[in-house]
């Protein structure tokens, strides 16, 4: 559509629109956004759409009333392009008969939230796109804010009610399943079986720590979900009470042993943001895979005795050192990547082949070639966590100047070519 580009009054007013957010309730929070957006660049159509759980489909969300209280749209993601912005995390653009039409990724540290589309009545300036940018980067944490205090943001994400084992497994799951950094990124991925199997992965940063973990405890159903619960709540309690990798896995242990869950094999992971130093301890788990340079190895290490397991033990927990240098590729995976359906997957090769990809695109191939091979019928939960290593570098003990937020907006939302 031709005509004069939307112009911009250079107020962004974010504490006016932070403020207003605040203001509203949980639910409609997301939806002052959007009437800003409308009303000041006279936009026909905003909306939000926020990510399916499964990674594969977003959901158009509406705060409008309807019958049920609720009203969405799901949409596939794949071949769309919902899927190129997500992937690219560069802004679109398109002229179509109505107006231009604006899609925006709405991320938070790596983490794909969803996407901020409009449609503008003219071709807007870079001024507005750069704005627009802006209000997508506030919007990722509006609804990580908001998310506390309402279901509507979790409703969004599920494509279908979970069973009740199902609800356990994913509240045991970190809140963002990605995670970037100047030393790293970090994604995982669980694609479910059809009786759930209790499979779980977990990560943290302190200030000089990134502290990672994948579990499989034994059973399905609520039994594994039960189970996984005692693990991960064992594991974390010992993390957060500063013991290390030997102790946190002697802690899980006893857990398991002391409340009769059976037993669950593991990896803990834990490097050193300034040093690059890696240890992690294997009770009983796959061998990770690395990738370097493009050739894809495993990391062949001593496997210690499954958590719940303690009276078949020798020696304790083995804390052992991990080569991991610049640009390295590591995969930690459940054994529903290798065994069952699984086995007619060859994930070295299907790794190889993820080189250019970031680690949200990998995890999510990775395990949906899984479960493709079993034509969406998985007898074993399959789970990975995609590292990439990026070096060890101090971190900036600064507040970005508003200088600073803009121009890491206008790179974000940088015109796709």
């Amino acid at each position: 559509m031709e005509g004069t580009a939307v112009v911009s009054d250079g107020q962004s007013g974010l504490p006016r629109l932070l403020t207003a957010a605040e203001t509203a309730a949980p639910v409609d929070a997301v939806g002052v956004i959007a009437e800003d957006l409308r009303r000041r660049f006279e936009a026909t159509k905003v909306s939000f759409l926020i990510v399916d759980l499964t990674g594969k489909a977003v959901a158009r969300l509406s705060t409008a009333p309807a019958e049920d209280g609720r009203k969405v749209e799901r949409i596939p993601l794949f071949g769309s392009v919902y899927e190129e912005v997500i992937r690219t995390q560069r802004l679109y653009q398109e002229a179509t008969g109505q107006g231009q039409r604006v899609i925006v990724p709405v991320t938070n540290r790596g983490d794909a939230i969803g996407l901020l589309e409009l449609l503008l009545p003219v071709d807007p300036g870079k001024d507005v796109l750069d704005e627009v940018g802006e209000a997508a980067h506030i919007l990722a944490y509006i609804v990580i804010a908001n998310g506390r205090f309402t279901d509507f943001y979790t409703w969004g994400k599920r494509t279908r009610p979970p069973t009740l084992a199902a609800e356990i497994q994913y509240q045991l799951l970190p809140s963002s399943l990605s995670c970037e950094a100047a030393q790293f990124t970090l994604c995982g991925s669980l694609e479910p079986s059809e009786d759930l199997s209790g499979d779980t992965f977990d990560y943290t940063l302190d200030r000089d720590t990134l502290h990672v973990s994948v579990t499989d405890p034994m059973g399905h159903d609520i039994d594994a979900a039960l189970a996984a619960t005692v693990l991960v709540s064992a594991l974390r309690g010992a993390r957060r009470a500063g013991a290390g990798l030997a102790e946190q896995a002697h802690r899980a242990d006893q857990a398991l042993v002391d409340h009769g869950h059976g037993h669950a094999t593991g990896q803990l992971l834990r490097i050193n943001l300034h040093t690059g130093q890696a240890q992690f301890v294997n009770a009983g788990h796959p061998w990770p895979l690395r990738m370097r340079q493009g050739t894809v190895e495993v990391v062949a290490c001593e496997v210690d005795h499954p958590f719940g397991m303690s009276e078949f033990a020798t020696h304790p927990y083995r804390v052992q050192d991990l080569d991991l240098r610049h640009g390295d590729r590591l995969l930690i995976f459940t054994d529903g990547m290798i065994e069952r359906h699984g086995e007619k997957v060859d994930l070295r090769a299907l790794l190889e082949r993820t080189r250019g990809l970031h680690p949200r695109e990998t995890a999510l191939m990775l395990t949906s070639a899984v479960r493709d091979a079993a034509h969406g019928r998985l007898e074993d939960d399959a789970t990975v966590m995609c590292l990439d290593w990026h070096g060890p570098q101090e971190t900036q003990r600064h507040v970005s100047s508003g200088a600073d937020v803009q121009q890491a907006s206008a790179s974000r939302t940088k015109q796709q070519p």
